[in-house]
């Protein structure tokens, strides 16, 4: 039986064990921090928004729903405004 053991040093990509080489985990690790992660609501400004699926967003405090990126809340374009 094999066991997912998520260490310290290799974190999320743990679970790929010696495969892919340490760029593609590298890269890897920062995209799914990064879609993992809580956001601030923008109608209740909570630190409460989740990804629900790629590009849709939801607050599990007021129950609101929206688009934006597929990994974050905000896209490139609104960023630099």
């Amino acid at each position: 039986m094999i066991f997912m053991v998520k260490t310290k040093k290799v974190g999320l990509t743990g679970k790929f064990g010696t495969r892919y080489g340490r760029g593609v985990k590298v890269a890897f690790e920062k995209i799914e921090r990064k879609q993992k992660a809580t956001y601030v609501c923008p109608s209740c400004k909570k630190t409460s928004v989740k990804r629900v699926s790629a590009g849709i967003w939801q607050c599990k405090k007021c129950n609101v729903k929206f688009t934006g990126g597929a990994y974050s809340p905000t896209t490139g374009l609104t960023e630099s405004e």
